[in-house]
């Protein structure tokens, strides 16, 4: 596969990127591939500084800073100060001119921005890859955010990801790193996650949405949209007067009520990803704000998780079995649940995960970060073989960016505690929406289905019970392995049974008195003796060293 060189330009950069950072490897057997000399695009030695990756992100476009921010959430993949790094890049973002962001309000909303605002900030609140946040005031007086998309990010992030997408695609075919974490599959999220939070129209329902199914939490706070300010490029919505919890100082914190208000936001959580089915897959500590009355704000919904109620299940068993430090557990559910690749050893993945888990328990289960655990069991399930749902990573790494607000907040928050707290009423809540209405009527109609025909199946069954045609047929497991170990128990038996003989005849032949003698014996009866003796010196060896090898690879 060759790239195309519509694309050369922007693959040297990339080129330049990896080379800095150490993956010259990956750029070598891809200019290999194309005759294209690495040289060209000006690598320098590797040995970049974490602080220089976020700068060359940055300069290379929006796409490649939201990838950062997507890194910055995940300390299985990056060293920790790589991923401290980075996460600058989700508060610090150039803003643009002050003019494009008057000329695309205009023609999303159809007004100038003096008709449909009675106050407009030209400096932005605050700057993203994707767009930016302006504070306005509508005609009634209400304060509103404003947020409008960078101006042709669209077309300018479409050939990025058809540039990445080459890459991915040649990664996956030609290197062994390729197929192992299928980077053109990780690729198609990412770029699946960006169309969604590009378009604000989808945020705007998830805004709804959210802010129905946490209504019953009155210390958490969704701000919501107003519908009529919203396009596919512009959002307005609710004004949070509020701070980050990052820039909270220690006497602030002193004011709040910590303790009741990170349990009531790790509760929505939970509620959210293990009944709802749907959740804010975001919440980095600069997307969560105080209020000056002391509540949580949620904001910056453009990416969330959905759940089928078959994964919730599972997470729930998952996280239930790390909060109790249960590792084999734990490691049981991702095989279940995830794809095996070639090489996949099971024995070897339930070990690592019961040593990472009995590592973490000795130190105390109220330091243990369920986020982490779980990002580290998916890192050693694609180290071992395995393609976990992207569900669990996702979890992983919003749970992980709970526990990083959680410990700003209150630093004695225990989330293992909390989950155990918590799994009665969620296990409760999960029973109930099974039971509405609309499921009970279908068991209903399922029953009678299954009652109406249950008659005539058993007569079927009786007949052919009475005209002997009944036949059972058996889908056996590992059907050669059995058949296999039957073979070798019917050949012992057989062995010995010969041996048997040999000895009987010989005692027989003992009483029969010929010429051929050794050593003043019958002779053939001693021969026939030494032949039982033979063959039962090797019948009982063979069945030693069988077992000791059974034994031994058991224990492997």
């Amino acid at each position: 596969m060759k790239l195309s060189p519509n694309h050369l330009k922007r693959y040297k950069e990339i080129a330049r990127l990896l080379w800095k950072y150490g993956r010259s490897d990956l750029v070598q057997q891809i200019a290999a591939a194309n005759d294209f000399d690495p040289a060209e695009s000006g690598q320098v030695d590797a040995g970049g500084t974490p602080e220089q990756l976020a700068a060359d992100l940055e300069a290379m476009g929006p796409t490649y800073v939201k990838l950062g921010q997507v890194l910055a959430g995940r300390p299985d993949l990056l060293p920790e100060a790589y991923v401290a790094a980075l996460a600058r890049l989700q508060d610090s973002v150039k803003p643009f001119p002050y003019a494009e962001v008057e000329q695309i309000v205009m023609s999303e909303l159809g007004v100038r921005i003096s008709k449909a605002f009675s106050r407009f900030d030209t400096e932005p609140m605050a700057a993203a890859s994707l767009g930016q946040v302006h504070f306005a005031q509508l005609r009634d007086g209400r304060p509103v955010v404003v947020k409008v998309q960078r101006p042709n990010i669209r077309a300018q992030i479409a050939d990025d990801f058809e540039v990445l997408g080459e890459i991915a695609t040649f990664l996956d075919e030609h290197t062994a790193m390729g197929k192992r974490f299928r980077f053109s599959a990780v690729l198609e999220e990412f770029r699946q996650t960006i169309q969604d939070e590009l378009n604000y129209q989808r945020e705007v329902q998830n805004l709804i949405k959210l802010g129905e199914n946490l209504r019953e939490y009155p210390r958490i706070i969704v701000p919501q949209p107003v519908v009529d300010y919203s396009t596919s490029s512009v959002l307005t919505m609710d004004y949070v007067n509020g701070r980050k919890v990052t820039t909270l100082s220690p006497l602030a914190r002193l004011d709040l009520e910590a303790a009741p208000l990170i349990e009531e936001l790790f509760r929505s959580y939970l509620k959210q990803v293990l009944v709802d089915g749907i959740f804010h897959a975001d919440p980095h500590p600069g997307n969560v704000f105080i209020t000056d009355d002391g509540q949580i704000a949620l904001l910056d919904l453009g990416m969330v998780g959905h759940v089928t109620p078959g994964m919730q299940d599972n997470l729930l068993k998952i996280l239930l079995a790390l909060s109790e430090g249960k590792g084999e557990e734990a490691a049981e559910i991702v095989i279940r649940i995830s794809e095996r690749v070639e090489g996949f050893d099971p024995s070897q993945f339930r070990r690592q995960i019961s040593q990472l888990v009995a590592t973490r328990r000795d130190r105390g289960l109220d330091q243990m970060k369920v986020g982490r655990s779980l990002l580290d069991v998916s890192q050693h399930a694609r180290d071992s073989g395995l393609i976990v749902p992207s569900e669990l990573t996702l979890l992983g790494k919003t749970l992980l960016q709970l526990d990083e607000v959680g410990r700003i907040l209150d630093p004695e928050f225990d989330p293992n505690a909390s989950i155990q707290r918590n799994v009665s009423e969620l296990m409760s809540r999960r029973m109930k929406r099974d039971l509405s209405q609309g499921n009970l009527f279908s068991s209903l109609l399922e029953m009678k289905d299954f009652l109406g025909s249950l008659p005539g199946r058993l007569n079927r069954i009786m007949d052919a019970i009475t005209d002997s045609q009944l036949q059972v047929k058996v889908k056996a497991v590992d059907a050669d392995v059995v058949l296999e170990g039957m073979q070798k128990i019917a050949n012992r038996i057989t062995a010995g049974v010969v041996l048997a003989a040999l000895i009987v005849g010989a005692s027989l032949l003992m009483q029969v008195d010929t010429r051929f003698r050794i050593l003043g014996y019958p002779g053939l009866a001693i021969v026939l003796f030494l032949a039982a003796a033979a063959g039962a010196f090797y019948l009982v060896g063979s069945i030693f060293l069988q077992d000791y090898r059974s034994r031994k690879r058991l224990r492997k």
